[in-house]
């Protein structure tokens, strides 16, 4: 493959997911003073500290909805924190390996630092993975479309939900409609940058969830079920693992945004990870803990179906709707980027070519990517299920990639026979130990998510439907 044709499929991708981000898309002239390496200008940019809010806004998310349950797989609070300080701190280094690693040749996207550092076959692995976790991650949205729906139900016609229980108030049904009607006209535009406004209402949505669980446990309110303190099996500790990997995964986005500050380096972005990850860190810890102290072993994947549909849920439950159906469309907006970035690059497709009948292969894309997400999500039970899958990708993301660019970097250095300092070959060993773990997270988690779901998984719903 030419190196015109990988430079041209990089591009493709990496302006669409520019899209994605508008606050993170740095200017031209920003762009090539983010190239020379080192400098400390004043450029044109997000400070630190707005910097570091961009980076929550991509963080937190629907995975909030089923970090309780992630406590309660995993043995308790005590052990599930213990795993997420472990994977935190992992999450972390490898934020700050791809940051180094996006310096070296003045990166300003993940796929752009994996191609520069690894060449065009790790950048078509990368482009398979976020096609992948994208799908799942739509899957899960769909999933979580038909939970809110049946807490509405609940509220607003229980007798007829539960005694009738009419074709119109299923959950096929429900998602099938509402998705048609609310999601897939949002799919097919080539640029969805519309849909920047529309995140300032799913951080209210998540922050206002996270507000409703605290209030509610520190309100009078029974203990439904029992506290676990330990796990069954050892194993059963990195159930946790997916979860926290959804959560977290903030890596694909973090170069754009790193790229995009008036101080491009590493000593100013410390703070901004710094600041973001202890809001994060605050924010999904308190959520689970008391989320799960609240409900024990009864609580649901989706914490809002744990709680009696009263008003104040019904708001959460709407805001997380609108939050659901509006990100739908950017990640598979993003998941057809990439897949674009495959089909071109696999088929070997000039410039010309590549843009070529992009309206028909962007429509039949959308349908059939639309289509597959809204099957399984019918019959996928709930969105742990889901949840599971993605996590193990996300953290091909989080340690496989990150250790693999570090392992190259290092090892080009040592290659040039000039004698290296000894940080050269501790951080090789550090990426080798990043590959090792993320293999090892990848396998663990994806067979014992096929496991489970072999076992047979139940369908997810509210503790108050139709007693």
């Amino acid at each position: 493959m030419s190196n015109e044709v990988d430079h041209c499929t990089t591009k493709y991708l990496d302006n669409e997911l520019n899209a994605l981000k508008p606050l993170a898309v740095c200017s031209s002239s920003a762009e090539s003073t983010a190239k020379k390496k080192g400098k400390d200008d004043n450029r044109a940019g997000s400070g630190w500290f707005v910097s570091a809010f961009l980076v929550v806004n991509t963080t937190l998310g629907a995975g909030i909805l089923n970090f309780p349950m992630a406590y309660h797989q995993a043995g308790g609070i005590f052990t599930a924190v213990i795993v997420q300080t472990v994977l935190v701190f992992f999450v972390v280094v490898a934020i700050y390996i791809i940051c180094y690693c996006s310096d070296i040749k003045g990166s300003n996207t993940y796929q752009d630092v994996v191609l520069s550092i690894c060449g065009p076959k790790a950048q078509l692995a990368c482009a398979i993975s976020i096609a992948i976790s994208s799908f799942c991650i739509c899957i899960t949205f769909l999933i979580i479309i038909s939970d809110q729906w049946e807490i509405i139900f609940l509220n607003v016609s229980y007798n007829h939900y539960c005694n009738s229980s009419p074709f119109y108030m299923s959950r096929a049904f429900i998602i099938t409609v509402t998705s048609i009607a609310f999601i897939l006209p949002l799919c097919f535009p080539k640029r969805i940058d519309f849909l920047r406004y529309a995140s300032i209402i799913g951080v209210i949505g998540i922050l206002y969830v996270v507000a409703l669980v605290t209030v509610k446990y520190f309100l009078p309110h029974d203990n439904q079920g029992i506290i676990a303190t330990r796990p069954k099996s050892w194993v059963d500790v990195f159930l946790v693992v997916p979860e926290i990997c959804f959560s977290y995964e903030c890596h694909v986005c973090i170069v754009p945004i790193y790229s995009c500050m008036a101080k491009r380096n590493m000593r100013e972005f410390s703070k901004t990870v710094t600041l973001a990850m202890i809001l994060c860190i605050i924010t999904y810890t308190g959520i689970a803990s008391l989320g799960y102290l609240q409900f024990g072993d009864l609580v649901t994947h989706d914490i809002l179906l744990s709680f009696n549909p009263t008003a104040e849920i019904m708001v959460a439950v709407v805001l997380v709707a609108v939050k659901t159906y509006t990100t739908y469309p950017i990640f598979c907006f993003l998941g057809k980027s990439a897949f674009d970035t495959v089909w071109g690059m696999f088929w070997k497709m000039t410039p010309e070519e590549i843009l070529h009948r992009e309206k028909t292969r962007r429509i039949i894309t959308t349908l059939v990517w639309f289509t597959l997400t809204l099957l399984l999500s019918i019959f996928i039970p709930n969105i742990g299920v889901a949840i599971e899958i993605i996590g193990a990708f996300l953290a091909v993301f989080i340690f496989v990639f990150p250790g693999l660019c570090l392992l190259k970097t290092m090892q080009n250095r040592i290659e040039t026979g000039e004698k290296q300092p000894k940080t050269v070959h501790v951080m090789k060993g550090i990426a080798i130990a990043f590959l090792i773990v993320g293999v090892f997270i990848f396998g663990l988690t994806l067979s014992q998510s096929i496991m489970k779901d072999i076992r047979g998984v139940k369908r997810d719903s509210s503790i108050f439907t139709c007693r």
